[in-house]
């Protein structure tokens, strides 16, 4: 039997926790005393059954969509696993980028799903070129799995290309699942983020509170589907999830009751980390990065020497983290991912520290 297991959140779990931790993958955790929640808010049970219906109609509301269309799922890693294993059977095709966050390749590898693989090249700084696509389907293809903002370069996907991949998708009868986690990164800088949910019905897309605003403890995630795959995916769900924490459900309605309170959060930490990982970067002659425009990840790659090596000794002599890019693709091992969710002055300490790991080498 093939066992399920992913090497990315072993390591994630046991190894990245550091002093100066600039692996994590979202914004620093929001305060429950800042949510704004009454304890009568919460009740430890409730009637969820197939979702909590007040938490349902926000969710809905904010992707402009009926609640038949909306699951509400235990993080985006769930509502990844539930896209997965509803939208694809055992021996199915699926087509994935690469590199792409870890998980969603270890959850169809768990399903038995056939995996190929389109390049998202760094010389073209990890953009989606609709024609890689493209020339990867075959007539077996079930599922183009991709991530926008991309996961872990931060590459945004125009609306052209997504939609000239969703057109390609549907024309051998393929779906297009789009997981959409960081793309509200944009929106909280002033940047406009369009969900590929919008560009036609051969899309689905999954997202959740955690990464953007720091709400992880929550596990408040969602899927946005057609109403026939939402079914399969709650009775799925009778397997995996069952019933959610209903204390977690009801703040998950208060946090989307106050979210533009989350957001000013999140954009004062992304604008003040962003522009001191810009500065970084640049003055760096042995890293090549393009520069951070909108994101909560930058994907750098050190031009000379054994990025294992650093992350190690950055680890032991230094007290920080970043992820070895082995765990997005074989393809890219000279690179590594820089997260800018941090409080700010974590990251401050720990680029001090990369710079001197860094300098150690030469």
């Amino acid at each position: 039997m093939r066992e399920a297991a992913s090497e990315y959140m072993e390591w994630a779990k046991i190894r990245s926790a550091a002093p100066f931790n600039l692996a994590s993958s979202g914004v620093a955790p929001f305060p429950l005393a800042d949510l704004g929640a009454r304890f009568e808010d919460l009740e430890l049970c409730g009637d969820s059954g197939y979702g909590y219906v007040p938490l349902l109609e926000r969710l809905a509301r904010r992707a402009g969509v009926e609640t038949d269309r909306v699951v509400h799922a235990t993080g985006t890693s769930m509502a990844n696993l539930l896209v997965l294993a509803a939208a694809a059977a055992p021996g199915d095709q699926v087509l994935i980028e690469e590199p792409t966050y870890p998980l969603l390749v270890d959850a169809a590898r768990w399903l038995r799903l056939e995996i190929r693989r389109f390049a998202r090249r760094a010389e073209d700084d990890f953009r989606l070129d609709p024609r890689e696509v493209e020339k990867a389907l075959t007539p077996r293809t079930r599922l183009v799995v991709l991530t926008n903002l991309h996961n872990p370069s931060s590459a945004f996907t125009q609306p052209e290309d997504m939609r000239a991949v969703g057109e390609a998708a549907r024309s051998i009868g393929a779906r297009v699942f789009v997981d959409e986690v960081y793309l509200d990164s944009l929106g909280v800088v002033g940047r406009p983020a369009v969900s590929a949910l919008t560009l036609g019905p051969e899309f689905v897309v999954t997202s959740s509170l955690t990464k953007v605003y720091g709400l992880s403890g929550l596990r408040c995630g969602w899927v946005i589907a057609d109403p026939d795959l939402v079914h399969r995916m709650l009775r799925l769900n009778d397997l995996f999830g069952v019933i959610p924490a209903h204390a977690a459900e009801r703040l998950s309605v208060v946090a989307l009751d106050h979210l533009d309170r989350m957001a000013a959060r999140s954009r004062r930490i992304l604008e003040e980390n962003t522009a001191r990982a810009n500065a970084f970067l640049a003055a760096r002659g042995d890293l090549a990065c393009p520069a951070i425009n909108g994101g909560m990840t930058a994907f750098p790659r050190l031009l000379s020497g054994d990025v294992e090596a650093l992350c190690e000794r950055l680890r032991a002599r230094h007290e920080t983290t970043v992820v070895p890019g082995r765990f997005f693709s074989s393809s890219v091992r000279g690179h590594f991912r820089l997260a800018l969710g941090c409080a700010p002055e974590t990251l401050a300490g720990g680029l001090e520290r990369l710079g001197r790991a860094l300098d150690e080498a030469d």
